[in-house]
């Protein structure tokens, strides 16, 4: 790439940065409410005189300053701006930035809240003291940026005065990912802490702070040699020296770190650019470990060190190598596990507990997520993937919970979780936001091992939902689709499943059962015009059809189909096939799961123009599957009119089904016809129709056109922020699901659930 080029990139990444921080608004934070303030009675509970009460009940108890503010949950971000990464000592304003963006990850990746603060205070003990102060207001404190050795004193200082957890992520963040891609790095070298040679360049907080790790993970201070700008630290050197450089000095004639690197098993670089040479990495040992983690020129290049030792396993602090040891793997889980116990601090236990989980994740089958946002990029553990990606949705469940259980074992938690596991659930609802709505129909279908098969199996999202679903569920699930292509995907993507292993294949190219499938599928469509030649032809071609069959066949339960092609198409053939026994589509059901509560939707697929019998069958079968989910149903027929306030053939459907629902009784509550506002808002109802029989918002909306009722869901899928789990096909008996093209293979795991409960579960 020419110089050029180069500028050119740069000037537009620049460019691209600034107008990042300042449009729409200035930076990256902001403050939101989380309390109602809407009338003088919420004011009064907010401020005076509710807040009274409040503020005497922390008075009595200061452990309820944690139960009445937001002070378990928030974090300060504390800096001087005396060592921002890559910028030196920029000063305290200029920091802001960091600080800012640090917080806005602690939000985006823990939910924690977090207060950015900037102080302009170069000596560390009056730093230390004014943090001290701060302890009132938060649950944690974040020390970031500040300049080696200052940061030791503050943090120690720090330590000793406070009762809530400190860290300088710059030492221990770093510290813990490093500690972990060492881990695994060790592992696929095969080699053992214990037994390793230690070179490390950089002797400011981060260096030391890994190094002191590395000794709890096992490695001999013996076996560490560290070097700074002036060469070796060795016992009797004076110059720029401090006690915590001074612990890994060595009694040596030796000075410089090329005199030390014959024979390194690990090479730790946090110092600057091209401090190793590549003829050094040849002298190191044979499956050397570098992690040249200098930003944003690391101390090799990786190309030049694969140059010397094609098989060296590398990382740096870049994104756009593999292994970036970033800091955003570990702080925000650290101390969303810290918080949630409300540990006194962050200790040894804690640091390794993270350590391992991170490790372990890495070693584990890739997420569906993590691979969606790093398309193009092979994360199947090894050389080139020894930790995982920090939007790897994983790590908070992980982490945390190993976190949160080592403070209790240790004893620095003052707030004990009863329940390990529930809290592991709730974390991993917090990220998978459909998690907990659907507990209940996992536990249903955890009493029964039932078959599933999916029509697409050769979609990578189906096969990353059928490794989940073989982790997390008793079915079995049946892919329809060549082996070897199945095969090569699954490798591809690092999924640990294998066909004919972990589960079945039918092979439409190839499968002894093709003549009894295109023989069972000519019997049922031989007197709708289809002959043996076709129905063969289907057999071969048609992978809906084939799942069907299956199902028909009873050599399945279920059948999934529908990542890609028109939704109607599909149902032609499960029509065709699974409702010869009196089986009938009363509409599809959508599950959108919004910031405020679920809400179903129907029928967004089946019936473009539904007669009242059809709308009536849409809001009963509605009603039972918003029961599985161990909701309560409140279905609102809707459409333009208003409680009979318009004769329109729309709203002579919408009567006349409440007439068909009317006409028996009902184990669930119904109202209609109505405007989805009114439907929605209970004091806007009960103006509109006072005394209806509704009561609080529905939660499904019956309407009376496909249009209506499919422009809703994508105007919450796209603009409102929405979840879809759906479309769930009612009427066929559980026998076959059509789902949308748009699903992901967390989408695809719960549509598994659902069909992997038999209909007597949920009546």
């Amino acid at each position: 790439m020419s110089t050029e080029t180069n500028k050119n990139a740069r000037d537009t990444l620049r460019q691209a940065a600034l107008t990042y921080h300042e449009v729409p608004r200035p930076g990256k934070l902001e403050i939101r409410a989380t309390k109602p303030l809407a009338n003088g009675r919420d004011l009064s509970l907010a401020y005076s005189p509710g807040v009274a009460e409040a503020c005497l009940e922390i008075k009595d108890d200061p452990a309820n300053a944690s139960r009445y503010t937001a002070r378990g949950n928030l974090v300060a971000v504390v800096s001087n701006g005396s060592a921002v990464l890559g910028l030196g000592n920029i000063g305290a304003l200029a920091s802001k930035p960091v600080m800012e963006g640090k917080a806005v990850l602690f939000k985006k990746f823990a939910g924690i809240d977090c207060f950015d603060i900037e102080v302009n205070e170069s000596d560390p003990e009056k730093l230390a003291d004014i943090v001290c102060a701060l302890e009132p207001t938060f649950g944690a404190i974040n020390l970031e940026d500040i300049k080696a050795p200052d940061c030791f004193v503050v943090e120690k200082l720090c330590r000793e005065r406070m009762n809530i957890p400190v860290f300088h992520d710059d030492q221990h963040g770093t510290a813990i990912v490093v500690g972990a891609a060492a881990t695994n790095a060790l592992h696929v070298a095969g080699k053992e802490f214990g037994d390793i040679k230690v070179v490390s360049t950089g002797g400011g907080a981060a260096g030391i702070a890994c190094l002191n790790m590395l000794l709890k993970l096992g490695v001999k201070r013996e076996n560490v040699w560290l070097c700074d700008i002036h060469g070796l630290v060795y016992e009797g050197r004076t110059e720029d020296m401090n006690p915590q450089k001074a612990a890994f000095a060595q009694a040596t004639d030796l000075r410089t770190l090329d005199d030390v690197i014959e024979g390194a098993d690990l090479f730790l670089g946090l110092s600057g650019p091209g401090v190793l040479m590549p003829e050094q990495v040849g002298r190191m040992a044979s499956r050397p470990v570098i992690f040249a983690l200098a930003n944003p020129t690391p101390e090799i290049m990786p190309d030049e060190a694969r140059a010397v030792v094609p098989d060296a396993i590398i990382a740096t602090g870049r994104s756009d190598f593999p292994n970036q040891v970033n800091n955003v793997l570990c702080f925000p889980f650290i101390f969303r596990g810290a918080l949630d116990v409300g540990a006194t601090e962050i200790n040894d236990e804690m640091e390794l507990a993270c350590i391992e989980g991170i490790a372990a994740l890495a070693r584990a089958t890739t997420s569906a997520e993590a691979a969606a946002a790093y398309q193009g990029e092979q994360l199947t553990f090894g050389a080139d993937y020894l930790i995982p990606k920090p939007f790897d949705p994983r790590l908070s469940a992980t982490v945390s919970t190993a976190v949160a259980k080592a403070a209790m074992e240790s004893g620095v938690a003052t707030r004990p979780l009863e329940d390990l596991n529930a809290y592991r659930e709730k974390l991993k609802s917090s990220v998978f936001k459909s998690a907990l709505l659907m507990r209940p129909v996992f536990e249903a279908a955890r009493t029964a091992s039932r078959r599933i098969v999916f029509a697409e199996g050769e979609d990578e999202r189906v096969l990353r939902a059928a490794q989940a679903i073989l982790d997390e569920t008793t079915e079995q699930p049946i892919l329809i689709g060549r082996p070897e292509v199945i095969e090569a995907r699954c490798e591809r993507a690092g999924l640990k499943i294998r066909p004919g292993v972990d589960f079945t294949i039918v092979n439409p190219e190839n499968d002894p059962r093709y003549r009894d499938y295109w023989g069972t599928y000519h019997d049922l469509m031989a007197r709708k015009g289809v002959t043996p030649d076709l129905a063969r032809a289907v057999m071969r071609t048609n992978t809906t059809a084939i799942g069907a069959v299956m199902v028909h066949r009873e050599e399945a339960d279920s059948l999934i189909c529908g990542t890609f092609g028109e939704y109607r198409w599909h149902l032609n053939y499960v029509q065709q096939v699974l409702g010869q026994g009196g089986l009938h589509p009363h509409g599809a059901l959508s599950l959108m799961i919004l910031e405020d509560g679920p809400l179903f939707l129907a029928d967004t697929h089946v019936h473009s123009n539904p007669t009242a019998e059809q709308l009536a069958k849409a809001a009963i079968g509605a009603a039972r599957h918003v029961k599985r989910f161990g909701l309560v149903p409140n279905v609102a027929l809707c459409g333009r009119s208003q409680f009979g306030n318009q004769e329109t053939e729309t709203a002579q459907r919408l009567r006349d089904a409440i007439a068909i629902l009317d006409s028996a009784p009902r184990d669930f509550c119904y109202e209609g016809e109505m405007n989805v506002d009114s439907a929605l808002d209970p004091v806007l109802r009960e103006r509109v129709f006072p005394g209806n029989r509704m009561q609080g918002a529905a939660n499904v909306l019956i309407f009376a056109h496909a249009d209506a009722a499919s422009g809703v869901r994508n105007i919450l899928k796209m603009k409102g922020g929405g979840l879809e789990v759906g479309p769930i096909l009612m009427g066929m008996g559980n026998r076959a699901h059509i789902v949308s093209q748009s699903i992901t293979p967390r989408g695809l795991l719960n549509m598994a659930a659902i069909a992997g409960t038999p209909v007597a579960h949920y009546g």
